[in-house]
């Protein structure tokens, strides 16, 4: 298993030209200590494991793994399902002004058709996201407040990544002070 840093396991999810709504994710507080985990997880792609925390308001740091190669049959029901009322997507930016401009447009063009018809909000979501070229989107069950249960159920099925993610993130909020207040 290779401990890396959030953003490329992020990187990695967003590389590809997988099925982008495919994607599924749970995420919440961690069990000890500062920040949250958050679990990604995607049919043929396999799930990731992230842990991070906010350095200071501007700044997040963090660390991930991916855990499995694909969703099997244990790990499928520790995901949401798209009855799941949360969404979540991960965006990159637009390459230059005129991919911006066409982004823009496209957006633009979905907020009218979804204006003019009859819609549900996880059509207008998912076409909004398309529009905006998402590499990834879908359900996402979310607590700011308490811990998912399914976060317990990955961390309970991943012990060892677990236990060296907490360790790792444990290092870098130490390392940062965390501890003590914003940086």
């Amino acid at each position: 298993m290779r401990v890396r840093a959030w953003q490329d396991i992020l990187d990695e999810v967003t590389g590809d030209d997988s099925d982008a709504e495919s994607w599924r994710a749970v995420a919440g507080r961690r069990r000890e200590g500062v920040g949250e985990d958050l679990v990604l997880g995607h049919p043929s792609r396999g799930v990731f494991f992230l842990k991070t925390y906010a350095k200071n308001p501007y700044e997040i740091r963090g660390v991930g793994t991916r855990v499995a190669r694909k969703v099997d049959d244990g790990i499928e029901p520790l995901l949401p399902t798209r009855e799941s009322t949360g969404r979540f997507a991960v965006q990159n930016p637009p390459a230059d002004d005129e991919h911006a401009k066409t982004m823009a447009k496209r957006v633009q063009e979905t907020v009218r058709v979804h204006g003019d018809a009859p819609t549900t909000p996880d059509d207008l979501f998912t076409d909004l996201m398309e529009a905006l070229d998402s590499p990834a989107f879908g359900p996402m069950e979310f607590d700011p407040g308490e811990r998912p249960d399914a976060l317990d159920g990955f961390a309970d099925e991943f012990e060892e990544a677990e236990r060296l993610l907490d360790a790792e993130l444990d290092d870098l909020v130490e390392e940062d002070e965390v501890g003590r207040g914003f940086q």
